[in-house]
């Protein structure tokens, strides 16, 4: 048996918020960390829905692993997946058959779409949580506009394009509006056989109103402010039924190019292979200190984790959630180190932004309400100033610029062309039902 190493061993699983600032804030201690991932580079998930949206390049908003921690002598990034645990013998173990032990590890694996038992509906209405999914997003957008100027040169019939959204929390308002002004401004002048701004596009919410963690006047406005761009917004409704080229509304099919999901979280399926208690979604239950119970070598944090934090409230599944997680998780077990007594978690809630399209945008800073174009330049600046590298936050920045003042993204590229691509094919045996209301699935 190996000699332990004279510096603990930290394996943090996860190149995320929560797994990348545990080995930020790690950095330089005398700890020898491995951050294990699947994928070789961190992803700004708040502009995921940019590059859905031909508005910035993949590389615009991520990042290479190595590149970000370059400076941390003590930090070593592995790129592979983790299948299980022994958490016995604190030993972590990859797809390849090759293990890894530990003094501590956090597990920062992050979450997944969920469909609410209809995991089949996925391939009909993808999700958005990587580079991969905004790319294909952005294909099956593109290509439902190209699929309807072909019909019309090779026809001389015009077919409607339809754009459906299921579910109105900020990720859903964010596609609805951004799916608006791809069709009424960057692509406006680019489709002669077709007018791209009468694409119909439609937000569903289950609850009574879009944007529910947010105030009853963030949500009325951010509502107008869709409204004004077009969209449909249709709250109190029920999806039962997702298929190529339509969704059913209660007991109607409605006609639907292209459905995106913006609704239902699913925790890591690696929560549960830790052995230890879960809620029904998945999540671990964890302690204030952000450990496992009976487990104090190893923590889990941000979506795959469930808390109740020290002001009595549930942690929230977002970004700056998981990144206090991250800096928290590291920070006690730099106190374990040092002797000292771990602090329990308690979130510090710096507001919340959504934005509903060019220059639109919702905001909240504890009493503070802000809508409109100051509030879409607040969301600019929060968001490039979180961006990962300084290269990053220019490139984005001057990305903005440009697409404000000519009112264009990024090249709008198909990358792969199937002319029996289902989710983009014409859905003239779907027809929308007059003056009906679309719906989307509650959470169960």
């Amino acid at each position: 048996m190996k000699d332990r190493p004279e510096r603990p061993k930290v394996v943090i699983i996860g190149g995320g918020f929560g797994g990348l600032y545990a080995a930020k804030a790690l950095s330089n201690e005398a700890v020898e960390v491995t951050l294990i991932d699947r994928k070789n580079h961190h992803t700004f998930q708040p502009l995921l829905y940019q590059v859905a949206l031909a508005v910035l390049s993949p590389g615009e908003i991520a990042s290479p692993l190595r590149h970000i921690l370059r400076k941390a002598r003590n930090v070593q990034t592995l790129l592979g997946e983790v299948t299980g645990f022994d958490t016995t013998a604190r030993r972590v173990k990859l797809l390849d058959g090759a293990e890894l032990g530990y003094d501590y590890l956090i597990v920062a694996a992050g979450a997944r779409h969920a469909y609410f038992g209809h995991d089949e509906w996925e391939g009909d209405a993808p999700g958005l949580k990587t580079i991969e999914d905004a790319v294909e997003i952005r294909s099956r957008l593109l290509l439902a506009f190209e699929t309807a100027e072909r019909a019309a040169l090779l026809t001389g019939r015009q077919t409607l394009v339809n754009f459906a959204v299921v579910g109105g929390g900020p990720t859903g308002v964010e596609l609805a509006g951004a799916i608006a002004d791809l069709a009424r401004l960057a692509l406006a002048k680019d489709f002669k056989a077709i007018d791209t701004t009468t694409a119909r596009v439609r937000l569903y919410e289950g609850l009574p109103r879009i944007l529910g963690t947010f105030s009853e006047e963030s949500s009325r406005r951010a509502t107008q402010q869709l409204q004004e761009l077009g969209v449909e917004v249709c709250t109190d409704s029920m999806v039962t039924a997702v298929e190529p080229g339509r969704i059913k509304v209660a007991a109607q099919w409605i006609a639907a190019d292209v459905t995106l999901w913006a609704t239902g979280v699913a925790a890591s399926s690696i929560g549960k292979e830790l052995g230890v208690e879960t809620d029904r979604a998945g999540r671990v239950l964890i302690e204030p200190d952000l450990s496992v119970p009976g487990h104090r070598e190893l923590f889990v944090i941000g979506d795959l984790s469930v808390l109740t934090d020290t002001s009595g409230k549930r942690v929230p599944g977002l970004a700056a959630a998981a990144t206090q997680q991250g800096k928290a998780a590291a920070e006690n077990i730099l106190r374990d180190l040092h002797g000292d007594t771990r602090l329990p978690f308690t979130y510090k809630d710096r507001g919340s932004m959504a934005t509903v399209g060019r220059h639109r945008a919702v905001a909240e800073f504890g009493n503070r309400k802000y809508s409109g174009l100051f509030a879409w330049l607040l969301w600019s600046v929060v968001h490039v100033f979180l961006l990962i590298g300084f290269r990053s936050r220019l490139a984005v920045m001057w990305q903005w610029v440009w697409a404000y003042l000519t009112r264009a993204g990024s090249s709008p590229l198909i990358t792969e062309y199937q002319q029996t691509h289902s989710h983009a094919t014409p859905t003239e045996h779907a027809p929308t039902p007059a003056g009906s209301k679309g719906a989307a699935v509650t959470k169960q």
